[in-house]
Order: C-alpha cells, then structure tokens, then sequence
C-alpha cells in the first residue's frame, strides 16, 4: 500500500471526503516529492498542483496523483477550489498544526465545502515506518557515522567549534547526504552544558569533552547522531558522567517496545541518571521520533503517557548538562518491534578518547 491509499483509506475514520495538504512534510509523505504545491487526496483520486518551478520534475516522479500546472491566471487556489467542487468534496481535512491562520482564512473564505482540522491522519501514518522508510533512514544513519569516522581524525587541539561543524557538514555531503537533518551541534568544554548550543569560535582543547550532535537527509529522511569525545585524557568525574550517561542509554533502549509508553521508556533512563545523583541535570526527554523531520511524534518523554507504536523511530539520547563545566550526550536512533527494538546506530559508544 502506497502513501496515497494510506491517507485515503482513513478519510471515512475522520469523517472527510478528502485531505488537503500543504505542507512541505506532508505534500512529501504523500507524493514523495516537494514542489511548494497542494495536494488534495479524495477516496478514489488525487490531485496535484504546482509551480511552472516544478512541474517537470513532479510529471516525471509523482505517480497516483494528476498533476496540473498553476498559471498566472488560475493559481493553486483556485484549482483547489475546482477539485472540491468536481469531485464532490463536502469535508475536507486541512494539516491544522502547519497551515497558517491566513491560508485558513483565505481557503475558507472560497471553499465551498467545510474545512476539518484533521492533522492527527497524517500524524499517526507517518509515525509508523514502513520497509522504504526504514531503509531510507537506515541508509542516512550510515552517512552520519561514516562522518563520524572522518571527524574523529579531523579533530586537534587549537581548531575551532565552526570547524569541525563545517567539516562534518562537507563528509555528510561528500558521502551522499541530500541536505542536513538540522544545523550540526559541535559544543566544547563549558559549551558542552548547553543542550542546544551553537558552534563557536571557541578552540577545542586538551581535557576537554566535544559533544557533537548532527544527522543528515537521504531520499527525504533523517538521521541523528550524537557522541561525545574527549580531546586528551579525561577527568574522573568526567569519566563517571559518561558512563552514568551511557548506562542510562542502555536502560532506555533496553525498556523500548512497542506497546509500551513512553513515558515509560523516559523514566527507565532517567532513573538511572538519578541514582547517580544527577537528576537535576538531566531536563530534556530520552528521544522523539524522526522520519521526513528531525522531531515528529510521539515522543518518549516523562509527558507521553500514550502506548508507542510499533514501526516507530525515535531517538535514544539521554544527558547529563554540568552548568560552567561540561556535557555528555549519547544518541543512536532506534525502531520500536513487538519483541523489542532494533538499534540502526552502528557507531561505538565506549569513551574514545583524542
């Protein structure tokens, strides 16, 4: 089954005719392809239109849909409007969580069927991976770590955060990487506190951990990685809170399953962390899931009290943050099975040591 007759095998479920999507995640779920068009799914057929931008490449790679040309004179709205009249369309689902108010209010204002906030569709189909999807993420896992590998006899003492961000960016390309997941991490020493810390001119240094958190897309899907290295011989306490963050790694991996919640899958890790004594320090979730963007749901945080999904791929990435000192975070990407899940990070763990 395709994606389009996934969509429209849940339309009677949600109560619509059609779906209409605009999204670049969605339109690219639905069509495996994004061309800044709309895309409107009906139970018996679908409808396509973009830009004279794109309209080659879409009539070459788009198939199950009909793809119309937007000109000067008929735009993509009007040919939405054309769809939901030809083809009957008295509800249609819109992507509530992307289309903005004014797109809302302007579809509103020409449409002559009702418009349902119906995101929650797309949201649960593309949860669950199917087999192209696994390989895809699978395939942009194996760029991230042959990366990985570079970076690793890339880095020295004196070179800057920029630098080595820079020089991953250039391996994930040269390997095969469409584009980046998201802007690489590259966090040094004290950076290292800040989750979500910006590369600097900052130079690396003897003693110091570099937590590297990066991914890349390969035909439309991500991967993300993180490790931290230490550049020199590492303290003791740096030591225990690698390992206490390794453990607590292995104790989320080790409680993820289908059917369990995911809260759950959170606490086990973050239990860990806290026998140790950093609880404190440990104040994001243990993953969330990734396909087409690098964060989509569900998530295996301390919120989530929902069952996770078989076919699900969610990020394993807990961490310790010690404010003015340094941070650890370990991060593989895993797929949720009945029996368990399987780990698609081949990278070591161990504490590699520059």
């Amino acid at each position: 089954m395709n994606h389009l007759e996934k969509i429209a095998s849940k339309l009677d479920a949600y109560g619509l005719d059609a779906m209409l999507v605009t999204s670049e995640p969605g339109e690219f779920y639905a069509i495996g392809f994004h061309g800044e068009g709309a895309v409107v799914v009906g139970k018996q057929e679908t409808r396509y239109f973009t830009d004279s931008r794109y309209i080659e490449a879409a009539e070459h790679q788009v198939t199950g849909a009909k793809v119309t040309v937007t000109t000067r004179t008929v735009s993509q709205k009007a040919m939405v409007v054309q769809a939901v009249e030809e083809m009957g369309i008295r509800k249609l689902g819109i992507e509530e969580g992307y289309m903005t108010v004014q797109d809302y209010q302007s579809y509103e204002k020409v449409l002559s069927c009702q418009l349902v906030p119906a995101q929650q569709l797309l949201t649960d189909l593309r949860a669950v991976k199917d087999r192209e999807e696994r390989e895809a993420l699978i395939h942009a896992q194996r760029i991230s770590e042959k990366a990985f590998e570079e970076i690793l006899k890339f880095i020295r003492p004196g070179m800057t955060e920029k630098e080595i961000a820079a020089r991953l960016v250039y391996d994930m390309l040269r390997f095969g990487a469409e584009k980046m997941s998201f802007d690489p991490i590259v966090v040094s020493g004290p950076n290292g506190s800040l989750p979500h810390g910006i590369p600097s001119d900052k130079k690396v240094q003897e003693g110091e951990f570099i937590t590297m958190d990066f991914g890349c897309k390969y035909q439309g899907y991500c991967s993300d990685m993180t490790r931290t290295v230490a550049l020199g011989e590492p303290s003791e306490e740096m030591k225990k809170v690698y390992y206490t963050v390794l453990e607590a790694q292995k104790a989320g991996i080790a409680a993820a399953k289908a059917g369990v919640r995911g809260c759950d899958i959170h606490n086990a890790a973050a239990k860990v962390i806290e026998d140790a004594g950093y609880g404190e320090y440990f104040g994001h979730g243990f993953g969330h899931s990734v396909g087409i963007e690098i964060h989509e749901s569900p998530n295996a945080n301390h919120s989530n009290q929902d069952p996770m999904p078989e076919g699900v791929a969610v990020s394993a990435e807990p961490g310790i943050y010690l404010p003015g000192k340094f941070g650890v975070r370990i991060e593989d990407v895993i797929l949720l099975t009945q029996d368990g899940c399987e780990d698609i990070t081949l990278a070591p763990k161990e504490l590699i040591v520059l």
